[in-house]
């Protein structure tokens, strides 16, 4: 499932890809959907048909290979490039030695993270958030993960997804947010400023908010999740799409949690 925001005023629109082509979900709101999950899952790197899926969507020989299925991707402040033990140096150049941001989210609650500019609004959608602020720009991965870190000891970096699907949080003052957290983290900010230099993080105090609508009809006063694996056909009215997840009348999906899963989707 693939997410944009064309125009700032506008919902984010969602659309499925498919052997047919696109299918815009934004259209489909309010109509009955149908996925039927096979049991057949790909490997999204190796393409392999694999009986379970590590670290969503490759087989076990690519999560226990490949760089990006590394515990470091997901914990970037135990980045060990430069201990020489990277399983892949080239992609370690590519992905993690470039330039990230560290960001305050509203989503589920004020919370802090990290990625790619390029990566912004898309990051922010993913986590349903319906604001979105950058706080300071960082030279690489490793030092946005110890930056997030120092952060993560104000703010959660974690989103609570089932409040997050039950309403839209309310619209805050993010810059006031942003300010209390460049107080809070000043101590730490310096001292990675020390070890990094100067201009390896760089506060991002005149960044502005980014305001996020979604496709809902509506919100369930009480989430239940579907696990495909226990239930693989679903069906239901499709009353709104949010971050990673569909929301039926019958329970939600986190869609991203089944990639590589082969399904057959109908309206």
């Amino acid at each position: 499932m693939s997410a944009t925001r064309e125009d700032p005023e506008a919902l984010v629109r969602y659309a499925f890809t498919t052997d047919m082509g696109k299918v815009a979900l934004n259209d489909v709101l309010g109509h009955r959907i149908r996925i039927e999950f096979s049991g057949r899952i790909r490997c999204q790197h190796c393409g392999t048909l694999t009986p379970k899926s590590y670290a969503q969507g490759y087989c076990y020989p690519c999560f226990k290979r490949l760089a990006e299925t590394d515990l470091c991707v997901v914990s970037p402040d135990r980045c060990h490039y430069a201990d020489g033990t990277c399983r892949d140096p080239a992609w370690g150049e590519r992905f993690c030695m470039d330039e990230h941001v560290v960001y305050l989210a509203n989503s589920s609650g004020i919370k802090v993270g990290i990625t790619k500019p390029a990566n912004l609004p898309t990051r922010w959608i993913d986590q349903g958030a319906v604001q979105g602020l950058p706080v300071a720009r960082v030279a690489t991965r490793q030092q946005a993960g110890l930056l997030e870190v120092a952060c993560a000891r104000h703010f959660t970096d974690k989103t609570q997804w089932q409040r997050m699907l039950m309403a839209d949080d309310p619209l805050v003052d993010m810059a006031q947010f942003r300010e209390t957290l460049a107080r809070d983290t000043r101590t730490d900010l310096q001292a990675l400023q020390e070890r990094f230099g100067l201009t390896a993080i760089q506060p991002l105090s005149d960044a502005g908010t980014t305001v996020l609508r979604y496709p809902v009809l509506g919100y369930p006063s009480r989430v239940v999740a579907i696990n495909p694996q226990k239930r693989p056909l679903l069906e239901g009215q499709l009353i709104g799409i949010k971050g990673q997840y569909l929301m039926l009348d019958s329970g939600v999906i986190n869609l991203r949690r089944y990639i590589g899963y082969e399904v057959a989707f109908s309206v």
